[in-house]
């Protein structure tokens, strides 16, 4: 198990646009079981290859439903709804705040799968603001600079 640590806002990492994965190697297969051990270790649904230091077009998403877990090698957005809503954004690269992000309601997106095979997905609410929210990463946005409020959340203990 390689848990890797997650970068916070300030990082280099986080504001460099990612680099396209030209094959499905060995080192991408390791980002992915990395991706994927560090997310297991932490509260959160989704986690981005710059967020562990290594900027390459990966993410990884996982609800812990045991139905929506996907691994997006250089997600391309194919289209968009025209509706948007407004709701709150966490991130692990920035604990402790969440911020109000306006995003479309709906998106088709395509990507490689872990195996290399082309995917097409079609996500609406929750599923397409974090595919939104990781496809960011990857061009060094994060959800603090679409924001329209932030709060610093208080630990209640």
């Amino acid at each position: 198990m390689a848990v890797r640590k997650i970068v916070q806002l300030g990082d280099e990492h986080l504001k460099r646009k990612s680099e396209s994965v030209k094959e499905i190697n060995e080192e991408v297969k390791l980002i992915i079981k990395d991706l994927k051990d560090t997310l297991a270790t932490v509260e959160g649904i989704g986690l981005a290859a710059p967020q562990i230091a290594v900027n390459k077009k990966i993410i990884y998403i996982n609800f812990g439903d045991g139905k929506n877990e996907y691994v997006l090698i250089n997600p391309k957005i194919l289209g968009v709804s025209k509706e948007t809503y407004k709701d709150y954004e966490g991130c692990l690269s920035y604990v402790m705040h969440e911020g109000l992000v306006e995003r479309p309601k709906a998106v088709k997106i395509q990507a490689l799968n872990e195996n290399g095979e082309m995917m097409v997905y079609e996500a609406q609410d929750l599923l397409a603001r974090c595919f939104f929210h990781e496809i960011d990463h990857l061009d060094g946005i994060m959800y603090v600079d679409r924001a329209i409020e932030m709060y610093e959340l208080v630990d209640e203990n």
